[in-house]
């Protein structure tokens, strides 16, 4: 079976590096990308186009200056941007697509896909591939994940993408909801883990074995939280499996330990932080924002973590993280 690897090592990966890429990060990873035969290659601000804010995190360079240059190295992939409506404007997606984006991943909480309409027809009629992005699946059961996939069917997206944002899920939750949305909609199907519980690989792995077709990772697995699957490591798994991805495993390896290892800040491991968000179904960009609150008030990250878990935060509240911290202090 043909899996096509979308890699978000330069949007994903942003997140861990403090959205620090500069131009030359975003080249040398793109371009090496691109040669590994990779279908499509993601790169934006952590949080999507024009999440570089003070609620966010602000980028170190411009991402659209990012774009132009990467769209520059790539000759064979496709250049895909997120966008999560609320955040990203329609403008943001023009100006992305004039810099050489090809496709847009437009992303909203699972049960919210009817706020990506605008964004989806808005992307068709510019002729860029869209993408319908639904975060945070571990919070919907698998008929209510169907009837919103289902909408971003009928908006004209290419594919529907399911993520594991909290790194939550466990593998029969994965081949559940995978497995409900492939037969329920006309168009492919991928899948984009986190590995806050150790389970990327695993649930990527369960993710195709029920039938998607578009897998996520990042190199060395670089990403919010304790990052993505590993990419390297899924396109090795997938070729020993017999599925075609048409990427070169070993230009991949090569690829991470020549691009990737020398800008990594830290290892990407599953320390205490990362596995709470898991534990707790915490959206994996909060752990940053997590640690400096906790920093700031003098708490334990995990007792923030727990306490936005029991509240249901989802992607977009970060601005909450610092009221949960400030109650939690003068609880007492």
């Amino acid at each position: 079976m043909k899996i096509n690897l979308v890699d978000a090592t330069l949007r994903d990966g942003s997140h861990a590096l403090r959205h620090g890429i500069t131009e030359d990060m975003a080249v040398s990873i793109a371009k090496g990308l691109d040669e590994a035969g990779v279908a499509i290659i993601e790169l934006s601000h952590g949080d999507g186009l024009g999440g570089s804010s003070f609620t966010y995190g602000f980028s170190k360079e411009d991402q659209f200056k990012l774009i132009e240059a990467a769209g520059k190295a790539i000759k064979k992939s496709k250049l895909s941007v997120l966008l999560l409506p609320g955040i990203g404007t329609i403008e943001d997606l023009n100006k992305a697509k004039e810099r050489g984006a090809d496709v847009v991943r437009v992303a909203t909480h699972v049960t919210e896909a009817d706020v990506s309409e605008q964004h989806i027809k808005a992307a068709n009629d510019i002729g860029m591939m869209t993408v319908g992005f639904l975060m945070m699946v571990h919070m919907a059961e698998k008929e209510r994940i169907v009837e919103e996939a289902k909408k971003m069917e009928s908006y004209g997206a290419s594919y529907v993408n399911l993520a594991d944002s909290a790194g939550y899920l466990l593998t029969d939750g994965v081949k559940e909801r995978i497995d409900a949305v492939v037969n329920a909609v006309k168009i492919p199907v991928g899948f984009h883990a986190h590995n806050n519980l150790g389970m990327a690989m695993a649930n990527s792995l369960a993710a195709v074995e029920v039938g998607a077709t578009y897998v996520d990772g990042t190199l060395r697995g670089l990403g919010a939280g304790a990052g993505n699957t590993q990419m390297e490591v899924l396109a090795g798994a997938l070729k020993r499996i017999g599925h075609d991805t048409g990427a070169d495993f070993y230009h991949l390896m090569d690829v991470a330990r020549d691009s990737v290892d020398p800008i990594m800040l830290r290892p990407q491991v599953i320390d205490n932080g990362s596995l709470m968000l898991g534990y707790a179904g915490v959206y994996s960009s909060f752990l940053l924002h997590v640690y400096n609150a906790a920093e700031k008030f003098g708490l334990e990250p995990r007792d923030i973590l727990v306490e936005l878990g029991a509240r249901k935060m989802v992607g977009g509240q970060e601005d909450m993280i610092i009221d949960v911290a400030y109650r939690i202090k003068n609880k007492g």
